[in-house]
Parts: structure tokens; C-alpha cells; sequence
């Protein structure tokens, strides 16, 4: 234990990270890699991505995101496993499919779904190609508080009770805190009996998917909205459970972004951090001063967070998967963001935010 004298002092930021470019080239050789080594007992070939400056535990391509590479090869899954982190996936080559709790469904290139906390998860290769998958997930953000939980299920549990107990989990009878009344105080405040803390109030939550084949028809109306729109080109993939946090998980919202040739967006910053994934076209990025030029297969830290930047797209567009905490930073109240660089810092979720042109192009 030691005392740090802080008196007349005040906290100031760090530095962010570096912005970190991970080339097409570079994943398809560790794709091969993983596909040439032996097959492990629970079947996960898979490797991270990791930031040079990030720093066990958490290791992660952001403070507090994680990316994976995983490859199964034809004829292969994965075992059973679930942990407390939540994850977004996305299908980079193949196909296959996914059981996560009580939902399943098959996955092909570019489709995106979620995996919520402590679901039994499985994964398997039903094609004839590799299945590549990219997760983002929080558990550095987890490690970093010590308190990451995962485990792998027993050949004797892969069963179809072990998924579907998450959808069962439904109390018979009264409940405790029906017996145990908030009382209210003064001025808005109240007094909350133990039963309420440990029987919080459920929203349901679980696996949906993104099918590449539907959403990409419905890029349209972003990709085609008119010259000079003041907002990004692109879809959140919401997930209702997350309510008023507009996220794809409780800690990461995905998006969908289509621009047209040739768009420069306006340099902002944000406190949440965000990971690009470009899977079509190419373009640049501009991040604390520093230009990236990227194209379509490349995986970029674009926004580490509070870092001004921008992106621009080339000549034939692009479209790109972003993974950002924006929903981790709003239920923390500690989501700021600063649109342009002439705009007022906010704080959004508890202050109106900004606002777009769009009513003026649509």
C-alpha cells in the first residue's frame, strides 16, 4: 500500500495510442498459419491481434477491445465454451454456422451477429473452404478488472440442455424483492433493499444475426444520400436490448458504413475507440496527423479514443464494419464527443446531441 500526495493537482488525459494498420496480406498468412498447424483438442485455431503498446492482462488491438482471428477447416468446430465477455463476429471467407444460446443460425462472408454474455457458443465449418471469422470482444476491458470468467463444456454437456438453459431461466413464484419495497427519501432519492441488487430487473438478450444478403440491399439509401451530408454513411446493426446505449452488444455498437467515390468526412474525435474492418473499396484515414491508406481486406485501429480524425473514400468507395465502445462509454456517462473541431465538447446521453443535415437531402 502507498499514499500519493495529489493536493492542488488535477488528473490530465493520456496519450492515446497509435492508430495500427493490419494489411490483407498479413491476415491471409496467419489464416495459413492457423490452418497448417495441428488441429487443438478444442478445436480453436486462433490468434489475436494485438497493439504493440498494449500491456498484459487485457492484451487487445484497443485498451479495451479485442480482435481474433479463427479458422476452422472443413469437417471441424469448435467445443463448447461461454464466458462473461460479449463479442461481435463477422464471416471474412466460407461459411458455416453458429449456435449461441437458444438461437442458431448459418453465417457467410460479411454477415455479423452478437454473442451476449454467458451463452454457450458453438461454432462449425460445414463447407468446403476455410471458415475465417473475425470476434471483437471486452474481455480486455475484463482482464484488466480481473474479472474475466470462462469455461469449456465437458464432452458430456454438449447437449442441447446446455444451450437452451439460458432461455429457461425463468423464476417460479413471487420473487424476493416483491417483499421488499423502495422507499422514497428526498429530493428524488431513495433507499434499495439488498433483494433489489441482486435480482435486478432482466432484458432479454440474445444472439442475432446480420445476414450480409439482406443488409447489403438496404445500404442503398445511406450510400446514395446527396453531396454534402454533414453525417457518416452508414447503419448501426441495434440490437434492442440495449436500449437508449444504441449498441450491437451492451459494450460495442457494429456498424455498416457505404460511401459513394470520393467522400472526405469532417475530422471529429470521440472518447469511444473504434476498429475498422474494410471489406470493399479503399481509401485513407487521417488520425492525430498521421495518413493511413487502406484498401478492401485491411483491419485498422481508425479511432483510438479522444483522437481527431477522419476518413476519406477513393474513387470507387468503400464499404466498411466498425466496431466501437460507444455503448460501454454511454453507460458510463463518459461518452464524449466533439463533431467538428469548432463544436463544443458534449457529453451525449445526458446532453442532446448533435445534430445532421439530413432533413435537407432526404
Amino acid at each position: 500500500m502507498k499514499l500519493v500526495d495529489e493536493s492542488g493537482r488535477f488528473p490530465e488525459a493520456v496519450e492515446t495510442w497509435p492508430s495500427v494498420l493490419i494489411t490483407r496480406e498479413e491476415i491471409a498468412r496467419e489464416v495459413e498459419r492457423l490452418a497448417d498447424a495441428p488441429a487443438p483438442a478444442n478445436g480453436r485455431r486462433t490468434a489475436s491481434i494485438v497493439h504493440p503498446l498494449a500491456q498484459a492482462p487485457g492484451l487487445g488491438l484497443a485498451p479495451g477491445i479485442d480482435v481474433h482471428i479463427d479458422v476452422l477447416k472443413p469437417g471441424e468446430s469448435v467445443r463448447v465454451s461461454r464466458s462473461n465477455s460479449t463479442a461481435v463476429g463477422t464471416c471474412i471467407r466460407g461459411y458455416g454456422a453458429a449456435r449461441i444460446g437458444p438461437s442458431g443460425f448459418g453465417i457467410e462472408m460479411h454477415d455479423v451477429w452478437n454473442v451476449p454474455s454467458m451463452h454457450p457458443v458453438f461454432y462449425e465449418n460445414s463447407g468446403s473452404d476455410l471458415l475465417v471469422r473475425l470476434t471483437f470482444s471486452n474481455r480486455p476491458m475484463l482482464e484488466k478488472l480481473m474479472v474475466f470468467y470462462g469455461e469449456e463444456a465437458d464432452d458430456a454437456r454438449i447437449s442441447d440442455a446446455w444451450f437452451k438453459a439460458v432461455a429457461d431461466n425463468v423464476p417460479e413464484g413471487p420473487r424476493a424483492k416483491d417483499n421488499a419495497p423502495i422507499v422514497a427519501i428526498c429530493g428524488g432519492a431513495f433507499l434499495m433493499p439488498y433483494e433489489h441488487l441482486v435480482d435486478p430487473d432482466t432484458v432479454e438478450n440474445r444472439a442475432l444475426h446480420w445476414p450480409w444478403s439482406v443488409v447489403e440491399p438496404q445500404l442503398k439509401a445511406v450510400r446514395g444520400i446527396g453531396e454534402g451530408y454533414t453525417g457518416r454513411r452508414l447503419y448501426i446493426l441495434y440490437n434492442p436490448a440495449t436500449e437508449r446505449r444504441n449498441g450491437t452488444t451492451h459494450s460495442f455498437f457494429a456498424s455498416i458504413a457505404a460511401y459513394p467515390g470520393d467522400v472526405v468526412d469532417r475530422p471529429h474525435r470521440h472518447s469511444s475507440a473504434a476498429i475498422n474492418y474494410w471489406f470493399g473499396g479503399s481509401g485513407r484515414s487521417t488520425v492525430s496527423g498521421e495518413k493511413l491508406h487502406w484498401k478492401a481486406g485491411d483491419l485498422m485501429l481508425s479511432a483510438p479514443g479522444w483522437a481527431v480524425h477522419n476518413h476519406a473514400s477513393g474513387s470507387e468507395g468503400f464499404h466498411a464494419l466498425t466496431i466501437q465502445d460507444h455503448p460501454l462509454m454511454i453507460a458510463a456517462e463518459s461518452l464524449i464527443w466533439q463533431e467538428t473541431m469548432k463544436d463544443q465538447i458534449r457529453n451525449l446521453g445526458t446532453q442532446i446531441g448533435f445534430q445532421t443535415n439530413i432533413s435537407e437531402l432526404v
